[in-house]
């Protein structure tokens, strides 16, 4: 059992490597024709700027790369000398039409996107251009900078077109694109977000790394572990610590996560039900869960099997409606969508290896009935069980 339970670890850290190295950012990228000197990620809309600030010629060459777009997608990025916001932008766009990718410059005098139109910018603009492969579209040119302009506010959006006319972006509270903005240092590549909303992003992004790792990772974990590790003679009781130790430590950090979310739901006047509605069932619900470990009745006690069933049917809905709200909360923070693509494999690797343990487990269940040792603990009860137990119900958690 020591090998088995050693083996599943080290297949735990190899993967939480093999994550780490498929989280990538703009430094892996390379451009076939160009070197840009530095890169950010930025924080939201799939959104990259690879950069070069010649500082003797106050010269900035730029590109925005923007990831998963497509054709019926408008993209820019602009310096507003003015502020951190959208009016006043002198922005360089890029889209998709029926005669291709089309880039031109507009100097942006309101907030409506109507004014997102061809103009000259207050500063030059030199080789302008944009491509759009792979779901990938990029704008890049050379821009003439006023002297001593070494930090800039920049702003840069996504949006969609329709029919050759650039659409309103996403407006919601929610969206990606009002939080697209912040500073930029040309020196040394440091970058902020904008006001508030960067403190409030922060939170957000704390609230759901919380919870995904708490509700979403940790207590599927726990219930892997006190499904299957128990069939193990020589796991017994450690198995029941373990899964102790698991589903504490996922409820102390999901409540964490619960009261980050609902701080946040508290500031604002426009709220996501369903994810908010599903956060306040999982924190009645793992509070349940705790205390009645506090009641848990003795394996031999009339009432275990009735306790059994309540603890298991309440286990499998909080993981259930864990995971839900975890894509929930992903959809509404709207991240890199890498993000989202760990967490999906992460599900895979934890199906995966219930999926193993379960046959397994079967494998040993037909062993038993073939052999009818009593050097297994499955006959104490009488029937074997899923997990190799005899009645699971009286040898539940």
């Amino acid at each position: 059992m020591s090998k088995a339970l050693t083996t599943l670890l080290f297949s735990c850290i190899l993967f939480s490597l093999s994550v780490s190295s498929y989280a990538q950012t703009c430094n892996s990228y390379t451009f076939s024709n160009k070197v840009y000197a530095l890169c950010q990620d930025l924080p939201v809309l799939n959104a990259f700027l690879h950069y070069t600030y010649n500082s003797s010629a106050n010269t900035l060459d730029v590109a925005y790369r923007v990831t998963g777009a497509t054709a019926s997608n408008w993209i820019a990025w602009a310096i507003n000398p003015s502020g951190q916001q959208m009016k006043g932008s002198q922005a360089l766009v890029a889209y998709q039409n029926s005669s291709g990718v089309q880039a031109f410059t507009s100097a942006v005098t309101s907030t409506s996107i109507a004014t997102l139109s061809e103009s000259t910018l207050s500063f030059g603009v030199s080789n302008l251009n944009a491509t759009f492969v792979n779901n990938e579209m990029i704008i890049s040119a050379t821009l003439a900078l006023t002297s001593g302009m070494t930090t800039v506010n920049q702003v840069w959006q996504v949006g969609p077109v329709s029919g050759n006319n650039l659409q309103s972006h996403d407006t919601s509270s929610s969206a990606g694109n009002m939080r697209s903005m912040g500073t930029l240092n040309l020196l040394d590549g440091t970058t902020t977000s904008g006001g508030g909303a960067s403190s409030k992003l922060r939170r957000e992004n704390v609230h759901g790394v919380l919870n995904a790792v708490s509700w979403g990772t940790l207590m599927p974990l726990g219930v892997i572990i006190a499904r299957y590790l128990k069939v193990f003679k020589s796991a017994d009781p450690a198995w029941f610590y373990l899964h102790i130790a698991c589903q504490t430590s996922a409820y102390v950090v999901g409540v964490a996560g619960w009261a980050t979310g609902m701080k946040l739901g508290s500031e604002t006047s426009l709220h996501n039900y369903p994810h908010r509605n599903i956060g306040i069932t999982l924190f009645c619900l793992g509070t349940l869960q705790v205390f009645a470990l506090l009641l848990r009745p003795k394996k031999d006690h009339k009432y275990r099997l009735y306790w059994n069933i309540y603890h298991h049917s309440i286990g499998y809905t909080v993981i259930i409606l864990s995971i839900v709200n975890v894509f929930k909360g992903l959809d509404l923070l709207d991240p890199e969508k890498k993000w989202k693509k760990i967490y999906t494999a992460i599900l895979i690797f934890l199906g995966f290896n219930a999926a193993m343990l379960e046959a397994f487990t079967w494998y040993i269940v037909i062993k038993r009935k073939k052999t009818g040792s009593d050097k297994y603990p499955s006959h104490e009860n009488g029937a074997n069980g899923a997990n190799g137990y005899g009645a699971r119900a009286q040898q539940g958690v």
